[in-house]
């Protein structure tokens, strides 16, 4: 009895986890030269991992890997992919994809982690057309996560997007980490990571140098946590704009934390369309971030309106409030480091600002402030409008 009794701690504690079946995309035919399409071969090891009862894994070996756009569809059966990259995916490039939302997409996923390589998305050919103002088409962003749970985005490098790099829409449980994100600065509308829609996403430990937003956080977005980034060049880390439709879903419960930016345009920014909506910002913490040369190192602008269309003469129906920032400090590259331009029928707040100190050409910096109320704590330079 007594032998019987420890076979079974044995077994219950011992026993090996269940191993993952894993497919090589190069035993399915993909080649490694940088040139051949391996779509083909890259959906049928999805095909595989997706449809296999326990944990799968797709191996992406060291090499160029050219594809066309592709969508690995979910639901699966398997709860527990893997999608281990050492090489490096090439995007067709200029004038094959036109203008889809992605080149790589992953949708309605549970428990997906995608390691390392790299995404070369070739955008630079439509930058020029775009820089050019010729009429060229939208392009698309380089890998985009819809529907999806539990998904772990770990060590990925992405180049050259033709828009935006990573794109995380109605997701829920994501952890972005150790991700390096470069384009160009003059790249247009090449956004690092793009969140909406979402809840309980992490992103934590990038660098990210790009000709849009480092980060941009649109409608829907909850419970949101950044720490430990670099940005720049690049527009700063934003939320918004929001507010372009009447009815949106608000953005709340943001965490930025332990942020560096490096001569970018702006630094932490929320920014609205000047028009009717029943969106709102609330709960935001911002806090220990330095700013070396950033244009706007803290701003809020809820008047915008592109092309001054569809906009002019209305304010903006975004309700902003409980936002705290605390241990900002740094260098301005304008008089105005703190620029607080609230809607005049939807006034910002309850803005806390904490330990800021800002300096623009060695002296104190300026702030402004319109249609804002909060607080001051501590030592903060320039000295508060609030």
């Amino acid at each position: 009895m007594a032998h019987f009794i420890l076979l079974v701690f044995l077994t219950t504690f011992f026993t090996s986890p269940a191993i993952a079946t894993t497919y090589n995309v190069v035993s399915l035919g993909a080649k490694p030269d940088g040139q051949t399409d391996s779509s083909k071969a890259f959906l049928s090891a999805w095909a595989s991992a997706c449809g296999s009862s326990g944990p799968s894994s797709i191996y992406v070996p060291l090499g160029r890997f050219f594809l066309n756009r592709v969508k690995f569809q979910g639901p699966c059966k398997s709860s527990a992919i893997t999608f281990h990259i050492d090489g490096t995916l090439i995007a067709p490039g200029y004038g094959v994809m036109g203008s889809s939302e992605a080149w790589i997409s992953f949708d309605r996923v549970m428990g997906l982690s995608v390691l390392g390589g790299t995404l070369d998305g070739q955008g630079t050919a439509l930058w020029a057309c775009k820089l050019a103002g010729r009429g060229c088409p939208m392009g698309a962003a380089s890998i985009m996560f819809t529907g999806s749970k539990g998904l772990l985005i770990s060590g990925l490098t992405s180049v050259n997007s033709e828009l935006g790099h990573i794109n995380i829409n109605g997701c829920d449980g994501v952890k972005i980490q150790g991700v390096k994100i470069n384009a160009a600065s003059n790249s247009p509308n090449t956004d690092g990571i793009h969140v909406q829609m979402s809840n309980d996403v992490t992103i934590i430990g990038t660098r990210i140098s790009t000709g849009d937003d480092c980060v941009s956080i649109g409608p829907g977005m909850q419970n949101l946590w950044i720490e430990n980034i670099s940005c720049g060049p690049g527009h700063g880390i934003s939320i918004g704009s929001l507010g372009k439709s009447s009815q949106e879903p608000g953005v709340q419960n943001v965490t930025v934390k332990t942020a560096v930016f490096t001569g970018t345009q702006n630094g932490l920014r929320i920014k609205t369309w000047g028009r009717a909506s029943d969106g709102y910002v609330k709960g935001v913490v911002f806090e220990h971030a330095v700013m070396q040369n950033v244009q706007n190192p803290i701003i809020i602008t809820q008047n915008y309106c592109p092309g001054n269309k569809n906009c002019p003469d209305q304010n903006s129906g975004v309700k902003i409030s409980e936002v705290t920032y605390n241990d900002v400090r740094g260098s301005s590259a304008t008089p105005v480091a703190v620029n607080f331009d609230c809607s005049p029928t939807r006034p910002c707040s309850g803005i806390g600002l904490q330990d800021i100190k800002l300096t623009y050409n060695n002296g104190p910096a300026r702030a402004f402030c319109k249609h804002a109320g909060g607080s001051a704590a501590g030592d903060v330079v320039p000295p508060s409008c609030l």
